[in-house]
């Protein structure tokens, strides 16, 4: 099991990355899944949006894109970030950088747990659970 961070094009650096990953790791296996090789990749708005036009052909900015090599109950895979797009995005929900970032680390992680937030009720639940998580990671 390896759950790694890496940096492309980014210039913005995790703190307390130990810590983070750890809380990732229990996010998975309160699924009932078990943390595999798990890649985090930080990098812009420029980078991400030619990922999702090539690979999902959606043609606009988003703040995550998971891609999923799961093996069974393994979870394996990797998540872009858009540092851009997830500090406009602190900007406009009035949260600290960290947060946001950590909320879209858990968020990708639970794309590769299966869940879904393309309808309300989907976006509701993965939210609930997004919020559990950061509660935890305050204490």
């Amino acid at each position: 099991m390896k759950l790694r961070v890496f940096y492309d094009e980014s210039t913005y650096r995790l703190k307390s990355s130990k810590k983070i990953l750890k809380l990732i790791e229990k996010v998975i296996r309160n699924e009932n899944k078990v943390p595999g090789d798990l890649n985090f990749i930080f990098t812009t708005d420029k980078e991400l949006i030619k990922i999702n036009k090539e690979f999902l052909k959606h043609n606009y900015f988003t703040d995550v894109v998971a891609f999923e090599n799961n093996n069974g109950k393994i979870i394996n895979g990797e998540v872009y970030l858009s540092i851009d797009t997830v500090k406009r995005n602190a900007n406009n929900y009035k949260v600290s950088l960290k947060e946001e970032v950590i909320r879209v680390m858990i968020h990708g992680t639970l794309h590769l747990c299966d869940y879904k937030d393309k309808k309300k009720a989907e976006k509701e639940e993965i939210t609930k659970i997004e919020n559990k998580w950061l509660k935890k990671i305050r204490k």
